[in-house]
């Protein structure tokens, strides 16, 4: 499944692998939400509630599409967050991860606190 997040100064699109988290976000959609920001990660809240998966990590690579249970958000690292160790991208807790950017992801960081974020099948 691919899916589009646009903000006011860009978008992305992403491919998400089939998972029980990427299911329950497909049937959320269209999410609009207000973007947060941690580091070089964008959060926002979905709105959907999931369990935490079997395979959920903390640390994944820059532009991993992932999903914070605890927060029911969308967590979207493009770099180091402030609990990272060295260059890698370190989640607040282990998240369910669903896919990828298909561009580059380091366009998040025109992402500010607050921008009315949209996400929408692509």
């Amino acid at each position: 499944m691919q899916i589009r997040i646009s903000w006011p100064a860009g978008q992305l699109t992403a491919t998400l692998d089939d998972t029980p988290t990427t299911q329950a976000l497909a049937a959320a959609l269209p999410i609009h939400a207000s973007a947060n920001t941690w580091g070089e990660e964008v959060y926002f809240d979905t709105g959907v509630s999931v369990a935490l998966e079997h395979d959920a990590e903390q640390v994944v690579d820059p532009g991993t599409v992932a999903f914070w249970t605890e927060g029911n958000a969308l967590a979207l690292p493009y770099g180091a967050t402030p609990i990272s160790r060295g260059g890698e991208s370190r989640l607040a807790s282990p998240c369910n991860v669903l896919g990828s950017f298909d561009g580059d992801p380091r366009l998040l960081a025109t992402v500010r606190d607050g921008d009315p974020v949209r996400v929408e099948a692509a």
